[in-house]
C-alpha cells in the first residue's frame, strides 16, 4: 500500500509517498496519476517535518528511510549522492568515479535525472566540470535555488 502526503512549500506542492514504511519518492509541482492513499501516517509526518525543517535552514540532514526504485548503478550514484556535504556541490564525473566507473559522467546525469526523492537525495548538488549549473530535473530555477539557499545556511 501505499500512502502519500502533501504539503505547500515556498518551491511548490511537495507530495511525500512511502510504500512499506519507506520513502519512496517525493514529487514537486506533479499530480500524482496513481492510487495512493492520503493518510498522516507517522513516516509522513517526521518525512515533512525534515522537509520543512531543511526549507527553513534548521536541517541539513535526513534521517528517514528510503528506499528508491531503480537499477543498481542509479542506487550507486543515489548513495553516493548522499556524501555530498550539505552545501557544497561535486561535478557529474566526480560521482562517476565515486561509483567506480570514471568514464560514466553521462550515465550519473540520467541517474540524476531519474532521481524519485530529490532534495533527499540530494542531485541538486551536482555540477558540470566546468563550474555551471547544468541539467535539473525539477528545471534549473529550483536547482539554483536550492544550491544558493544552502549556501546561505552553511554558516
Amino acid at each position: 500500500m501505499k500512502y502519500i502526503k502533501n504539503m505547500n512549500t515556498k518551491i511548490g506542492m511537495i507530495t511525500i509517498i512511502e510504500e512499506e514504511n519507506q520513502i519512496i519518492a517525493i514529487e514537486i509541482n506533479k499530480k500524482r496519476e496513481e492510487e495512493c492513499i492520503k493518510k498522516d501516517t507517522l513516516l509522513l509526518k517526521e518525512t515533512e517535518k525534515q522537509l520543512m525543517e531543511y526549507l527553513e535552514g534548521k536541517r541539513r540532514e535526513f534521517n528517514v528511510p528510503l528506499n528508491p526504485k531503480g537499477t543498481k548503478f542509479m542506487k550507486a550514484v543515489w548513495t553516493a549522492l548522499q556524501d555530498i556535504p550539505y552545501g557544497e556541490v561535486r561535478t557529474y564525473k566526480q560521482i562517476a568515479e565515486k561509483v567506480g566507473n570514471p568514464k560514466a559522467a553521462r550515465a550519473v546525469g540520467m541517474a540524476n535525472h531519474r532521481n524519485p526523492i530529490p532534495i533527499m537525495i540530494p542531485c541538486h548538488r551536482v555540477i558540470g566540470s566546468n563550474g555551471k549549473l547544468v541539467g535539473y530535473a525539477l528545471g534549473m530555477e529550483k536547482k539554483r535555488y536550492l544550491l544558493e539557499w544552502e549556501k546561505k545556511n552553511n554558516v
